[in-house]
């Protein structure tokens, strides 16, 4: 296949390239994000590959049909940003990577929570300016407390798994399919809201959809455990921003740690260190000395790109070759 590759970066197009010696596609890289403006750039080209803060709303896929794209490989598991209606009434087939290396963001989320709750990022920071003063790097032990888990798919399980057998925490979880396997060591399922009220630590590793969207809002936090520790490696819509930013004002927050934000599409693998940052909801979470942001690197793992390269690549030649798709995406499976 001719595929336009949009959202390119040096490691992007490293693995890609790597895992295409098996396939033979004819890969072209851009480094623009795909929009209503960009869409041309995929003109004579057979398929697109996009990334996770890529639009691919209706007016951009009459774009795409319009220059006779016929398949979406998106090299990620999330599909919020894509409309799936759209697509398959324009007979586009949207394909995903669902389970690249649940590995690589299972432990980077429990890396995330060991660092903010031992205080490991400001400590860093002290000692490269030969500060080793221990003053206000006082953590908690993780073992013994209660924590949540949101979404128990493979990278959830991996994470409540953790908590469970590594730590010695109890963990509740919640899923609209629990896990019998998780329930046999332990794991307790519970309502979101049940469960939002009973833990010490939250982690969220669910889909964006429209009944998950802001599942952690103004209410939930009243209803919270104070001192409640937010761990978000998952999708930023999950969280709503404001109602975090009060919650941690009113301490009724204890800590936050985040690899993704809703509003990251303006910021994230960009490199904006000489830029003037325009959104002041991101700019007030990053004034808080509780609170970890990192730019969206859950995935960032070898085995993890290898993984989504060599996935994408197969569903593109099985896309080529009229044969199944196993991890085709479509309205009707999402919807039903």
């Amino acid at each position: 296949m001719r595929v336009a590759v949009f959202s390119t970066k040096g490691y992007d197009r490293r693995f890609l390239e790597a895992a295409n010696a098996r396939f033979g596609h004819a890969l072209s890289f851009f480094e623009a994000r795909l929009d209503e403006q960009t869409a041309v750039l995929a003109e004579g080209h057979d398929a697109v590959c996009v990334f996770v803060n890529d639009r691919v709303d209706r007016p951009v896929l009459e774009a795409l049909a319009n220059t006779g794209i016929r398949t979406i490989a998106l090299r990620c598991a999330g599909f919020n940003n894509v409309d799936l209606r759209a697509a398959d009434a324009l007979d586009i087939t949207v394909v995903r990577v669902p389970a690249y290396s649940p590995h690589a963001v299972s432990e980077f989320t429990v890396a995330l929570l060991m660092a903010l709750d031992r205080k490991i990022h400001r400590a860093w920071a002290r000692v490269r300016e030969n500060n080793f003063a221990l003053d206000g790097l006082i953590g908690r032990n993780v073992h013994g407390r209660t924590v949540g888990v949101i979404g128990t798919g493979r990278i959830g399980g991996y994470v409540a798994r953790a908590f469970r057998l590594g730590f010695g925490c109890e963990v509740l979880a919640s899923d609209v399919t629990p896990d019998p396997e998780l329930e046999a060591i332990g794991v307790r399922y519970v309502e979101p809201a049940d469960l939002l009220r009973q833990v010490d630590i939250v982690s969220l590793h669910c889909p964006l959809t429209p009944e998950t969207r802001h599942i952690v809002d103004a209410a939930a936090i009243a209803a919270a455990r104070p001192g409640l520790i937010v761990v978000n490696t998952s999708r930023g819509g999950l969280i709503d921003t404001s109602a975090l930013i009060e919650g941690l004002k009113s301490r009724k927050i204890g800590g936050v740690a985040l690899d993704v934000y809703e509003q990251e599409a303006d910021l994230f693998f960009e490199d904006l260190s000489d830029e003037i940052i325009q959104d002041d909801v991101f700019q007030r979470l990053l004034t808080f000395p509780n609170v970890l942001v990192t730019g969206h690197q859950a995935f960032l793992t070898n085995e993890a790109l290898e993984a989504i390269a060599a996935t994408t690549l197969d569903s593109l030649a099985r896309a080529e070759a009229g044969a199944p798709l196993p991890l085709r995406v479509s309205a009707e499976m999402v919807h039903a």
